[in-house]
């Protein structure tokens, strides 16, 4: 068996340098030395992904080991309260991944690079280092003051100084009980080792260590100047001696190629100004189409891929190279480029081999400078993917002595993938005064213009229909969302209308009643002026409903808006910010159709509670106000029954002739609302007035009834059960679907995965009546089965198979599922 040489030898063996402590230390890092006259060697961590090309799920699930240490340490209760904190430039990445093993963690880097406009929070000094100092910029400044621990996260814990001047720093300005610090290793001297306890007894504060190894460097006399001379005789060899192996260099290699990721617009490309648990969410959902794209794009035959990210942009290069790591058969490494000035030996016991040397192209604060590349050149990379964020796609990153410039000598294939800059939000009152007024009929829907005003964007002269089972294939397979693009309108038999007219028939009083209950709820419990703001598009005939009943029954003019949430994205921060400038928050209800299993419920709370957090605006309450809450997933509604709600039965031609809402990154720019469609076209075939006018009219005749079921309700225990979400998760593993997503409880969800989706079945209530005669004669149009079930806890139930294949049809020739 071949002996691996520890790549701290050759430093060991010159300088005396001894490293000793845990037996994996040495598996954990090397020795090099740099130019720094405060600290001659370098401990170059091999799973760091900084200096050293590792396996990104190495890199991932070291951080997030110790992430998960950290919450045993402090519970479930403390994890949830905690904030945790990373060090620039090495430790950017690390301290993301233990912000992620910690569970609902927010998360913020110091950083080296100055944002205009942005406040500081906080600074402090790295002694040690060759680029001391260190800002805290959040876009959010409540991010730091709250109660609960503090998590400090950096590579190494050597002497403790810099974790020191930041826990200093920060309890002068937000004292809190209880830090924790989080290194790879631990390497205090024994003079140092004492030094946080007595710190924490100073402060008055716990503070807790977690390390994954521990030991110490034991440094000999004279140590540092030694340390400067060896770099002294080898910077001048270098000079004349390139480090880099002449049979690695392509001359004359073209640049690189660009890769456009698909990053999510808004979405903060790390932890610089903040970083939330609702930005990893949709940072999860985005990860497998970018990196089907990077994949996509590498040459055929790669068998050994970088991805190398950029200096502080660690954390975004890392997850894309960790998802890349499990699509493609090659070998997946991870690095990064630093400002550290390291020496590079070519010998198989110094931990920097070779050095690639670039003019820094961030327009850096501190003046032009050389960056650096580790261990890339001569390392057999078939493939390099350059991760950067869009501050640094620069002249100078292209220039012909630039990093592209010098990775295409030694690899025969460049690539090229910038991520968007997060330039933090300036005052919510500034960002709202850039967006547009609200669209109103007749201009935008054929609601009258004080009915409803929409916090839209028109887009109605942009194709975004897609067939149904393209778009079913599509969202299934993670290439696409489903508010990227919108089903084509179904279009009505003359026996269905006819159908919608007889159950409108039917059910208008019994909805009147409802509207009345839900409305007189709102007035007594959540403000006497409430200010309605119904979710885009199944909410707005109903919120146009309840402002007509304020107006009968009370008099009330009530303001009333729709918006946009889509699931997996949250709500239109936009429109938040327009509702805020405009309204008080306290007073805004939010305001839906019905309730299936509670994603929206769930996506709305938590896209507030983050909005909160982000824009330091508060005071909107996430409970939404439904007509029918037959899931038991709110507080707020008229009933609980699920029935038929003839508004479910079509789709933009009750609903003002818009289209459900679209939420593209090329169309809704930074000062955009989400999208939608005004279908003109489809005015011949409108009943989106006829509805309203046919439930309204019963508006008198159902009074006393619906103020007395009010009454009856107020007394009532209305607490959420959410027994509809525990029913779905029953049905999605009996069904063998296991994926909540695809099953549609109720009768509106129903009608909408036949009007929208690509159905596999229905369940049906047995004895269910007339409220399913239009599910029942969608079905029979679709070729989908109507599976008749006792004790089904909704009247119907959609379900969409998850194994949809294209080449399966239905009685009408259309793709179904298998």
């Amino acid at each position: 068996m071949k002996n691996v040489v520890w790549t701290g030898t050759w430093v060991a063996e010159r300088l005396g340098v001894e490293l000793v402590g845990d037996e994996k230390l040495s598996d954990l890092l090397g020795l090099a030395l740099r130019r720094n006259p405060r600290r001659a060697h370098l401990l170059v961590s091999n799973v760091l992904g900084k200096h050293v090309p590792q396996s990104p799920s190495v890199v991932y699930g070291h951080g997030f080991a110790l992430g998960r240490r950290v919450r045993e340490l402090l519970g479930a209760e403390g994890a949830r309260a905690a904030v945790v904190l990373g060090y620039a430039e090495t430790a950017t990445g690390l301290g993301h991944c233990v912000a992620d093993g910690v569970g609902l963690a927010p998360y913020l880097h110091s950083t080296r690079r100055p944002v205009p406009g942005v406040d500081t929070a906080g600074g402090f000094e790295e002694s040690h280092s060759h680029a001391t100092s260190h800002l805290l910029l959040p876009e959010n400044p409540a991010l730091l003051a709250g109660a609960g621990p503090l998590v400090l996260v950096d590579d190494e814990f050597s002497t403790g100084n810099t974790v020191l001047n930041t826990i200093r720093d920060l309890h002068a300005r937000y004292p809190r009980d209880r830090y924790v610090v989080v290194a790879l290793v631990d390497m205090r001297s024994a003079a140092d080792l004492g030094r946080l306890a007595e710190f924490a007894t100073e402060i008055g504060a716990r503070v807790d260590l977690v390390a994954a190894a521990r030991g110490t460097v034991n440094l000999p006399e004279g140590v540092l100047e030694k340390g400067q001379a060896l770099v002294a005789e080898h910077e001048t060899t270098e000079s004349t001696e390139s480090t880099e192996p002449a049979d690695s260099r392509r001359p004359g290699h073209p640049g690189a190629a660009r890769v456009e990721l698909g990053w999510p617009r808004g979405l903060p490309d790390g932890g610089r100004h903040g970083f939330t648990p609702g930005h990893r969410i949709r940072l999860d959902a985005a990860l497998p189409a970018m990196a089907a794209r990077v994949a996509d794009a590498l040459p055929e035959g790669a068998r050994r891929v970088l991805v190398l990210g950029f200096e502080e942009l660690m954390y975004a290069p890392l997850r894309l190279a960790r998802e890349l790591e499990q699509v493609v058969s090659a070998e997946v490494r991870y690095s990064t480029t630093t400002r550290s000035p390291v020496l590079a030996l070519d010998d198989p016991g110094y931990a920097i081999r070779t050095r690639l040397v670039f003019p820094a192209h961030d327009d850096p604060d501190d003046g032009p400078g050389e960056r650096y590349a580790y261990n890339v050149a001569g390392a057999g990379f078939d493939a390099v993917v350059a991760v950067v964020d869009s501050a640094a796609d620069t002249p100078a990153l292209h220039a012909p002595d630039g990093l592209l410039a010098q990775l295409a000598e030694h690899t025969p294939s460049v690539l090229l993938a910038v991520v968007p800059s997060y330039v933090p939000a300036r005052l919510s009152t500034e960002r709202s005064s850039m967006l547009p007024e609200p669209l109103r009929g007749p201009a935008f829907s054929s609601y009258a213009p004080d009915e409803v005003g929409w916090l839209l964007q028109d887009l109605s002269d942009v194709t975004l229909e897609a067939p149904t089972e393209e778009r079913e294939e599509a969202i299934q397979s993670g290439g696409a969302h489903y508010a990227e693009s919108l089903p084509v309108e179904y279009q009505p038999s003359p026996q269905y209308q006819e159908l919608f007219h007889t159950a409108l028939g039917t059910s208008a009083a019994r909805i009147a009643q409802a509207v009345g209950a839900v409305t007189e709820l709102v007035l007594a419990e959540r403000s006497p002026h409430p200010v309605l703001v119904s979710l885009a598009r199944a909410g707005t005939p109903v919120g146009v409903l309840m402002r007509r009943w304020a107006k009968h029954r009370h008099g009330l003019d009530l303001p009333h808006y729709a918006v946009s949430i889509v699931r997996g994205r949250g709500i239109d921060a936009n429109a938040l910010r327009w509702l805020a400038a405009h309204h008080d928050p306290a007073d805004v209800v939010f305001v839906d159709g019905w309730t299936g299993k509670g994603a929206i419920t769930r996506e709305l709370t938590e896209a507030i509670r983050e909005f909160e957090s982000a824009e330091g605006i508060t005071g909107f309450d996430p409970e939404i106000a439904v007509l029918a809450d037959p899931g038991s997933c709110v507080r707020t509604y008229g009933t609980r029954e699920d029935f038929l709600i003839p508004s479910a039965c079509l789709n933009s031609t009750v609903s003002g002739l818009i289209s459900r809402t679209v939420l593209r990154s090329d169309l809704v720019g930074e000062y955009d609302f989400h999208g939608a469609k005004f279908y003109r076209e489809l005015a011949g075939s409108d009943v989106s007035v006829d509805f309203l006018d046919a439930v309204a009219a019963h508006f008198p005749d159902v009074a006393d009834a619906a103020v007395a079921q009010a009454k009856e309700l107020l007394a009532t225990d209305r607490t959420p059960t959410w027994e509809g979400w525990a029913a779905v998760e029953r049905i999605s593993e009996e069904y063998e679907i296991h994926d909540v997503n695809l099953v549609k409880p109720g009768v509106g969800e129903t009608t909408r995965v036949l009007l929208r989706r690509v159905p596999w079945k229905i369940l049906a209530r047995a004895g269910a009546g007339t409220d399913l005669d239009h599910v029942r004669l969608l079905a029979q149009q679709r070729g989908v089965p109507v599976e008749e079930v006792d004790e089904l806890p909704y009247t119907c139930v959609g379900l969409i198979h998850p194994k949809y294949t294209r080449g399966a049809t239905g009685a009408d020739g259309k793709a179904v599922t298998v």
